[in-house]
């Protein structure tokens, strides 16, 4: 199964929002397999059950988002930066990793805080 991470942004919103698991256009094999990941990242504490002869992940159990998955809701938060993430991160053919993808949001996040270097968009008060 490959890795979504609209899927993973959005199962990380429905957790901050205290909101059942059920995301539209996604089965709960892909839910529970992305919190998987999740917890792997650390961007969440969960409780996984095995079952099965092949022991695969059959039900999971959030207990709380931890600091960085706080972080990467914070700086994901704006759709419109999501969408240019999207657009410049994940392109096809391009290698990325988690810690690319919030190395870039941090940085976006810094250029809308205090314009881009060398800009004078930043108010002086």
């Amino acid at each position: 199964m490959k890795r979504d991470m609209n899927l993973i942004r959005a199962i990380l919103q429905k957790i901050e929002a205290d909101q059942e698991l059920v995301i539209e256009g996604h089965t709960n094999a892909q839910i529970i397999h992305h919190v998987a990941l999740l917890k792997d990242a650390g961007f969440i504490e969960a409780i996984l059950t095995t079952g099965g002869e092949a022991g695969n992940i059959i039900h999971v159990s959030v207990k709380r988002l931890t600091w960085q998955g706080y972080d990467f809701l914070q700086v994901t938060r704006d759709d419109t930066v999501w969408s240019k993430a999207v657009k410049h991160v994940f392109k096809p053919a391009t290698s990325w990793t988690v810690s690319l993808l919030l190395e870039w949001l941090k940085q976006e996040a810094h250029r809308r805080v205090f314009g881009s270097p060398g800009s004078s968009s930043v108010a002086h008060q």
